[in-house]
């Protein structure tokens, strides 16, 4: 097998451009079970030049591809992972129907060599679809590994399929596979046999389609139809409108009499008999079998008393390397923001005579609004990364194992943790992943408790306030607010349950992959998917938001003191009720409004508040000497990055230890917020930030998941009276302990 995948990429936007059209075209769809390795057979095809988009009328997200290979364009479709073709779930049925309708020329199956029998099952249904298949057993290399030994040969002429053996984290059999799909014109799979019974039910209802549906044939694949009439799969049944289903009932009777009513059962019985059939006729294992690696880790890491201590342990070290890592990063973009990038459009500006309220847009609004969010992209990045690192190496799916004990406390499961985990990335997509769970009471009461997972969006709010008040427990601090989050989960979960979700938890079966080392490339294209999200928003939506919040402060025209503008006002108005909780002035209420709209904005909405423009006037540095800055500094930050993840305590850039060219350079926003907070107040506020309303986007993923704006009118109404009563508790609490 060659290492060199020998394609190359074609953009879609290229595609009209190049002529490439005259060329033959093939759709070709992929599928296959999760944790089988497709999305990183698809990033080692395809790269960073996917189509990222959603499935027509849904939010599950659709990867597609097209390049050339060897004088034939492909075009990738990445189908959602799925263990099988039966409408249960929403990544079931969009899988389903995009093959029955859309009809791809071919489709790759991307089964597990580990797993070959679990994965067989998908197969058998894809071949009854009769679109030409060819198999990418993957994982091999730990296939072969473990002892295993699969007989390619035989496997291929049992199913009619080329079958080609690839291991996507090093590019292996990439060529043979996509040689095999550009080859399989007219090769259609073999027709499996699924015992008298049921052929005898199939041929007679194939015969009535023939003859009284003979327009069917052209709509659906004639083998699936027949399966999933008989089996009256109620999609199907109301899709076609066969009107007299007698013929069903009478082709099935003796199918049902000596193998009981349930066809559908009867079906499933029998690929999976065939699956197993199979693995066993070409896959051998070691006669011998010793404990491999996951299992030796899994107990301890799945161990009753050892299992949550340890999952905790992982989140705090994910958190810490996090801060320790993209602090110095973050403060050199914060450094370059208010230094140079503003100082080079005062100087453009003022070269073209613009007005002074432009050049005041521009630097105080643009640019200082969005720079006070993107400066917290290495952050962002950097948690994207290690939370991909954890979901890569199979220790995620441990964790929602672990929490299936608590989970039932709150009248879930352990995969209900999954979408709130996500959350901890962004709350958006973790509200859409509740689409996996297939009882609608779930998925709302999941919903319901993702917002109280932090999001990679209010991390800039905490490492403001963190640098400027708790910096030799950085780490600590910001790992406490995750838990704090967790814990509020459970304790309003348990809340909900005896209230508006009253019943039994369901049942918890999921997959525990074996653990693996991820791919540096791989992790990279990952970590971009998810973190892209945060740069798109402060590229364009959080800009015109930061360009919002300036006209606010600065309407009415020529309003001197900011406390007079409109979003003065409306901080005044809202300050009363945040007395107590130790925050009650305006600039503090006015941010948290802003952060209605999305919480990185509260950063912004403080920077523009807080931070005066100054009028004294200082030489300009020039531009060499600007660029030579530039250089330099962001040398040292990758040396103080390298230095902080080697030490063990503290964070160098951050510390109490800072000299006085680093204290002088220090962002002005934390000097401001340390002189109107106090360590307490500070904590409260972060807290505050944590739990207070979700964000616009959020509400909209709740109305676009659940059809109406009930569940996020309860999920806003519940959250801002426990952001209160939580920030209440600590600035009071600690008052009273002497901490105020």
């Amino acid at each position: 097998m060659m290492q060199d995948t020998g394609y190359k990429i074609q953009d879609k936007d290229m595609h009209h451009a190049s002529g490439i059209m005259h060329q033959r075209t093939i759709t070709v769809a992929v599928a296959g079970n999760p944790n089988s390795g497709k999305s990183t057979l698809i990033n080692a095809i395809a790269g960073t030049r996917l189509y990222v988009g959603n499935w027509p009328g849904v939010t599950v997200e659709k990867k597609s591809a097209l390049f050339e290979y060897e004088g034939t364009n492909i075009k990738l479709v990445d189908l959602p992972g799925t263990y099988s073709l039966s409408p249960y779930t929403q990544e079931e049925i969009i899988a389903r129907d995009y093959l029955v309708h859309e009809k791809p020329d071919a489709i790759i199956n991307v089964v597990d060599a580990t797993n070959l029998e679990r994965n067989l099952y998908l197969t058998v249904q894809l071949l009854e679809l009769g679109i030409p298949v060819v198999m990418a057993l993957n994982i091999h290399d730990e296939a072969v590994s473990k002892g295993y030994k699969i007989d390619i040969k035989i496997m291929e002429d049992a199913l009619g399929i080329k079958v080609i053996p690839t291991v996507a984290t090093k590019k292996i059999g990439l060529n043979e596979l996509l040689r095999a799909v550009t080859d399989t014109s007219g090769h259609h799979p073999k027709k499996l046999n699924y015992g008298s019974d049921i052929e005898a039910a199939a041929s007679a209802v194939e015969k009535q389609i023939k003859n009284s549906y003979p327009q069917l044939l052209k709509k659906y694949p004639l083998r699936w139809l027949i399966f999933k009439l008989m089996e009256e799969d109620s999609h199907v049944m109301e899709e076609i409108n066969v009107g007299d289903k007698s013929f069903i009932e009478e082709a099935t009777k003796h199918l049902k009499k000596a193998h009981g009513n349930d066809v559908e059962s009867i079906m499933a019985d029998e690929r999976y008999a065939l699956a197993s059939g199979l693995t066993h006729e070409v896959l051998k294992k070691p006669e011998f079998r010793k404990m491999e690696m996951t299992e030796k880790i899994d107990k301890i890491v799945l161990n009753r008393f050892l299992g949550i201590p340890i999952f905790l342990a992982a989140m705090w070290v994910v958190f810490k390397l996090t801060f320790d890592f993209s602090a110095p990063f973050a403060d050199w973009i914060d450094a370059m923001t208010t230094g140079p990038f503003k100082r080079w459009a005062e100087a453009i500006l003022g070269f073209i005579h613009a007005p002074e309220w432009t050049v005041s847009l521009a630097t105080d609004g643009v640019i200082a609004g969005v720079g006070f969010v993107i400066v917290f992209v290495p952050v962002i990045f950097a948690m994207m990364f290690f939370i991909t690192f954890l979901e890569g190496s199979g220790y995620m799916a441990r964790a929602a194992f672990v929490m299936d004990r608590a989970m039932h406390a709150i009248g879930l499961h352990g995969k209900s943790f999954i979408p709130m985990l996500l959350g901890f990335g962004c709350n958006v997509p973790a509200v859409y992943a509740t689409r996996v769970l297939e009882n609608p009471r779930d998925k709302a009461l999941t919903s319901l408790l993702i917002p109280l997972m932090s999001c990679g969006a209010r991390l800039p709010v905490y490492v403001v306030f963190i640098g400027a008040f708790f910096t030799a427990y950085a780490g600590t601090v910001l790992w406490s607010l995750y838990v704090m989050g967790i814990a509020l989960a459970v304790l309003m979960g348990i809340i909900f349950k005896r209230t508006l979700f009253k019943g039994e938890s369901p049942m918890f079966i999921m997959e525990l992959p074996p653990y693996r080392m991820p791919s540096f490339r791989s992790l990279m294209i990952h970590t971009w998917e998810k973190g892209k999200h945060f740069l798109i928003k402060a590229g364009t939506y959080i800009l015109a938001v930061s360009i919002l919040v300036w006209f606010l402060l600065n309407l009415p025209w020529g309003v001197e003191n900011k406390k007079d503008s409109y979003l003065g006002k409306m901080g005044q108005v809202i300050a009363p009720v945040l007395e107590p909780v130790g925050f009650g002035n305006w600039e503090a209420a006015s941010s948290l409004v802003s952060g209605l709209i999305a919480k990185e904005i509260v950063v912004g909405t403080m920077g523009e508040i807080y931070v005066q423009k100054k009028d004294e006037k200082k030489e300009q540095p020039a531009l060499t000497d600007d660029l030579k800055e530039m250089g330099t500094s962001f040398a040292s930050a990758v040396r103080d990055s390298a230095s902080n993840v080697i030490s063990t305590f503290g964070i160098s850039s951050l510390s109490s230890e800072e000299s006085a060219e680093e204290k002088e350079e220090r962002s002005p926003l934390r000097d401001v917020i340390k002189s109107k907070f106090t360590p307490l107040s500070a904590y409260a506020f972060i807290a505050f930030v944590l739990l207070y309303m979700p964000c616009v986007v959020v509400a909209i993923a709740m109305r676009q998941e659940f059809g109406t704006w009930k569940w996020f009118g309860i999920a806003f109404a519940y959250q801002m009276a426990l952001a209160w009563i939580v920030a209440f508790t600590i600035y009071q609490g600690g008052k009273l302990i002497g901490l105020g």
